[in-house]
């Protein structure tokens, strides 16, 4: 039996059509949802809903959030949990600095800790949300312990992790 944490932050992956505003945003999570459309054999996911931001509005006390429920889900390598492996669903913009920032306070973290997120919302047509939820959720069960992004059928390992707005997704940038 493989135990997912998944720590829902918001973004893009999230958002839904406000009908009186005509905009999308981070109004609740949608995890729940989604999750119910996947078929998880021999996985439990545990959910901890954290906030409902876009990630451009995150600030250091949102990562320093983030980091503490990663602590306590059991990525310390001083914990000894149940968790197998962590994804923190997470706006695309900022992803990267979010992932750095756990990357160096987890350096070796006891279980995977995967980053994902969308391009297009879950509710729109053409999203790839719950693909890359898909692909998170199996890759915090496969990888070796490290932070990764997970999107589009790859998963990139920090640091040098960067949103390539160009080809909608995320690559690796080794300066």
């Amino acid at each position: 039996m493989r135990n997912v944490t998944l720590i829902t932050t918001g973004g893009t992956i999230e958002k839904t059509y406000n009908e009186l505003s005509g905009s999308l945003e981070n109004q609740r999570s949608l995890v729940r949802h989604m999750l119910g459309r996947l078929r998880l054999e021999d996985t439990t996911v545990r959910i901890i809903e954290l906030m409902t931001k876009d990630s451009l509005h995150m600030t250091d006390d949102d990562r320093r959030r983030i980091v503490e429920a990663v602590h306590a889900a059991g990525g310390s390598p001083n914990l000894s949990t149940e968790c197998n492996g962590i994804v923190i669903l997470h706006g695309t913009d900022t992803l990267h600095i979010t992932g750095e920032t756990l990357h160096a306070a987890y350096p070796a973290p006891r279980v995977p800790i995967v980053l994902t997120g969308a391009m297009r919302p879950f509710e729109m047509k053409r999203s790839d949300a719950l693909q890359n939820l898909t692909e998170s959720i199996f890759a915090a069960g496969v990888l070796p312990p490290a932070v990764y992004a997970v999107a589009h059928g790859r998963a990139l390992k920090f640091p040098g992790v960067r949103k390539d707005r160009d080809r909608g997704t995320f690559t690796r940038f080794d300066a």
